[in-house]
């Protein structure tokens, strides 16, 4: 991977077209979780890589999964600035995110293609959240600054998340036992 993160740096276009498509489907799969619109999603994942590779100078490699990881990030910023330009995170305040409780116990016995497909059922804002906590890994204070958001924001996001999705799956638990 080094070779070809050289060459790319070169500007050589077979490099770059062996690096889009080693990681093209899962830059894709990383937008569609922020951006529904299949459109948008594309047109970002594409944005995305143009930064990668207008700024490819400024990459230092240490190691394959350092390409995956820098590319990521270029992504989720790419949907973060999109989604905030539409208007599209609407994010609720920490008193109205804190009366309600949560069973954390319903996600358990889900595969994780259940889980996908509803989170991605979720108001942008909750999945936005939603995502960067629990797939990307980013901490309160981490998603408080790239959504410019107080801690306690994202906090509650998130828990509003959690418990839109339990509802989703009791609902279907009581369709199922009908």
């Amino acid at each position: 991977m080094d070779d070809i993160i050289a060459a790319c740096k070169t500007g050589d276009k077979s490099a770059q077209k062996q690096l889009f498509a080693t990681y093209a489907k899962g830059m894709l799969l990383l937008c569609r979780r922020y951006v529904k619109d299949a459109h948008s999603a594309e047109e970002l994942m594409m944005n995305g890589f143009y930064k990668f590779f207008s700024t490819i100078e400024r990459f230092r490699y240490a190691g394959k999964d350092s390409v995956g990881a820098w590319m990521k990030r270029i992504m989720v910023n790419e949907c973060l600035m999109f989604l905030r330009e539409s208007k599209s995170i609407r994010l609720m305040s920490e008193e109205q995110a804190a009366e309600h409780v949560l069973d954390e116990t319903v996600f358990t016995s889900m595969s994780a293609q259940e889980i996908v497909q509803l989170i991605n059922q979720l108001p942008d804002g909750y999945r936005t959240v939603f995502n960067l906590f629990v797939i990307e890994g980013y901490s309160h204070k981490e998603i408080a600054a790239l959504l410019r958001v107080s801690e306690g924001t994202s906090k509650s996001q998130l828990n509003k998340a959690k418990q839109t999705l339990q509802k989703v799956l009791e609902q279907k638990r009581l369709g199922y036992e009908r």
